[in-house]
Formats: structure tokens, C-alpha cells, sequence
């Protein structure tokens, strides 16, 4: 990924934070067709640096995994257009273009497969344990017939993906002046994008010589 140096996330916590709340990934790998790529919910661990996660059965991508296969898997957060009208010197000196703010993690990482239903059943059990705890009545498993569940056990594998090194890009229009950057912000906080919004508040801006 290009990242220039001002938009690289230089702090481990920052880019553990967009896996945490952005878990949904895009799996990038080589297979026999060609590069091939499946969006999957990951579960991470930043003590053992693992990436855990399930397939369907019938997704070829885990018969396709040699062991330890190298991958890439791609973790988006918030992201928006950037009109140029949105910066105060655009009227002063007609000078801007648009762009597209954003933050992105990389984690490139060793995936192998794990086909027991002692795996894919904690996996599933920690996510649904994580994502359901917003609800007033948490789902949990033992909502359905033991039959069932081990029946939906059955039709999923478990991977796991032991990360090498991760990269972060965020571009939040560090690059502008104070009074653009902050303007735009606040555009994309009328907006409702709130999470962007802020992330551009706290961006660092690059010292102007």
C-alpha cells in the first residue's frame, strides 16, 4: 500500500482499534483462479497477534489454503468525499480539488485452516458474545435446539491467520491548512459521519515550512 509519511498510523493502539471495531475484513489471496477475495467478520487477538474467523463449508477458499499460505486481509473505517468547497482558502484562492479521506489497516499474516468443531464453535461463540452485547437480550446460542447448532457448526471451517505486520494509512486532510481541515470536519459532522468527523479533529497536521 503507498502511504505517504504523513498519513502513516505510526501507533500500534490506533491500528488495533480499527480491527477491533471494524471486523469485518476483506481476505485477500492467490489461488488456482487467481487472486480471489471473501468479506469476513474477524475476531482479534493482540496477545497471541491472531486473526480468527469461519467460512462456509462450501467456500472453496479454505480447500484453496495451503498450510500457512500467505494473505492479506483488508480493514476499512469510516470514509467520505471531500468537496473542495468545504475549504474556507478554496474561495480565497481557487487552489483545491476534491479528495477522499479515509483509514485503512493492512495485516499481512500466515492463514491455516481449522476444521474441528472445538474451534469454529468458540469462534463463533466469542463474535456472537462480542457483537450481541449492545442488544437489550443478547442471542446466544443456547437459544436454539443443540441439534440445530451443531448442525450450522458442521457447515462452517475455522481459520486462523498468525499476523506478520500490519500497516495503517489514514489520510484525514493533514495536509491542509487548520481552518480547512477543521471545516471539513465539521461539514461531515452535519452530515452525520461523525466518526470520520472527529478522527479529522484529532489528526495531527503536518508542520508547514
Amino acid at each position: 500500500m503507498y502511504i505517504p509519511e504523513h498519513f502513516r498510523i505510526k501507533s500500534e493502539q490506533a491500528l488495533h482499534k480499527i480491527l477491533q471495531t471494524h471486523p469485518l475484513g476483506a481476505l485477500v489471496m492467490m489461488t488456482p483462479n487467481g487472486l480471489d477475495a471473501n468479506h469476513i467478520p474477524f475476531e482479534f487477538d493482540p496477545v497471541k497477534n491472531l486473526l480468527t474467523g469461519h467460512v462456509a463449508r462450501a467456500n472453496p477458499v479454505w480447500q484453496q489454503c495451503g498450510k500457512g499460505m500467505d494473505v492479506l486481509v483488508i480493514f476499512r473505517s469510516e470514509e467520505s468525499y471531500i468537496s473542495p468547497n468545504w475549504y474556507p482558502s478554496k474561495h480565497e484562492f481557487h487552489r483545491q480539488v476534491p479528495t477522499w479521506n479515509y483509514e485503512v489497516v493492512h495485516v499481512h499474516g500466515h492463514m491455516t485452516v481449522q476444521d474441528t468443531e472445538k474451534f469454529v464453535r468458540g469462534v463463533v461463540g466469542r463474535l456472537t458474545r462480542k457483537h450481541e452485547a449492545i442488544e437489550a437480550k443478547p442471542w446466544k446460542m443456547g437459544d436454539s435446539t443443540p441439534e440445530f447448532i451443531d448442525g450450522m457448526l458442521k457447515a462452517i471451517v475455522g481459520i486462523e491467520i498468525t499476523i506478520t505486520r500490519m500497516e495503517g494509512k489514514a489520510k484525514l486532510s493533514q495536509n491542509r491548512e487548520d481552518r480547512d481541515r477543521l471545516n471539513a470536519s465539521d461539514v461531515l459532522a452535519r452530515q452525520g459521519d461523525l466518526e470520520l468527523a472527529n478522527a479529522m479533529r484529532n489528526a495531527k497536521p503536518i508542520q508547514q515550512p
